[in-house]
């Protein structure tokens, strides 16, 4: 009997093989790039968009195509503090001075703060919160931890679920596999009429990111430690620190990272208004203090 060979000449790769396969033809199919896209698209962005969608690679290319267009309209680069200040006065969103035992920087949601009516403005001051948790990162570290505090939730100041969706499409769309783990922390009964909603515009990849928090639950609790280190969570997420949000302090330190955003982006040359040629404060106090 004859045996025809098989003309895959990729059935002998490894996973890391046929990965990196993956990502050169990724990042050949995508052409010449130039400015603030060539910035973008660094070889760990692309793993990333990979990783989202699988390592399909056309799949993967059409939501890096997308995020491109999109970045191209809402140019989340160029936001700085300044214009969307007023949105953070209650501290309803904000990036902690800690990070999780895996060094993700950490953005704190109080949705019971929310103080505005814009959802334009709203989206517009997530996205700069994003941008500059990502700014903060440290080197070898890609992914930000979020912890939602619900105190003082309810319907009259729920999230309309436009502005959830919207949330959500850009976070999974357009920072894939930036977001490690969200805990929803201690979240009222009434949110779950919510949550069933909301649930759906998640995919899966996502939806295995949330975790629903209550501290009265032992794996609740060791689920928490396992993240963080109680010296620097927050009393309100079962730590022992004081949350305690200065909107001046972190104006300041918002100030400074505005500065460090032009100069990696290349806006420092091109961009006055706001934040170029403003004096630069000195490096805030801690906005988390732990309890002694």
């Amino acid at each position: 009997m004859f045996f025809r060979k098989s003309n895959s000449s990729h059935v002998d790769e490894s996973v890391e093989q046929q990965k990196e396969r993956k990502f050169n033809e990724l990042k050949a199919s995508l052409g010449p790039l130039s400015g603030g896209s060539l910035q973008y698209c660094s070889d760990a962005c692309l793993k990333r968009y990979l990783e989202a969608r699988n390592w399909n690679v056309d799949k993967s290319k059409k939501m890096l195509e997308e995020t491109l267009r999109w970045r191209s309209s809402f140019k989340p680069e160029e936001i700085r503090w300044h214009e969307i200040a007023s949105e953070g006065e209650t501290g309803k969103v904000f990036r902690a001075n800690f990070h999780d035992r895996q060094g993700r920087s950490v953005l704190i949601l109080r949705p019971g703060m929310q103080n505005t009516t814009k959802l334009d403005n709203q989206i517009k001051h997530l996205v700069y919160l994003i941008e500059n948790a990502i700014l903060n990162l440290p080197e070898g570290q890609e992914q930000m931890a979020w912890l939602i505090d619900f105190t003082g939730w309810s319907i009259t100041n729920n999230v309309p679920i436009k502005s959830a969706r919207d949330t959500i499409n850009i976070l999974q769309n357009h920072y894939p596999e930036r977001l490690a783990v969200a805990f929803l922390y201690n979240p009222p009964r009434i949110f779950e009429a919510f949550w069933k909603v909301v649930k759906y515009f998640l995919d899966s990849k996502t939806f295995q990111k949330v975790k629903f928090v209550y501290p009265k639950k032992e794996d609740s609790v060791e689920l928490m430690r396992s993240f963080f280190d109680v010296e620097n969570l927050p009393t309100e997420f079962g730590g022992k620190a004081t949350l305690q949000y200065d909107h001046e302090e972190f104006s300041r330190q918002m100030a400074q990272d505005d500065v460090k955003s032009a100069k990696l982006w290349g806006l420092d040359k091109h961009q006055s208004n706001g934040f170029a040629g403003a004096e630069v404060a000195p490096e805030p106090e801690s906005l988390i203090t732990p309890v002694s």
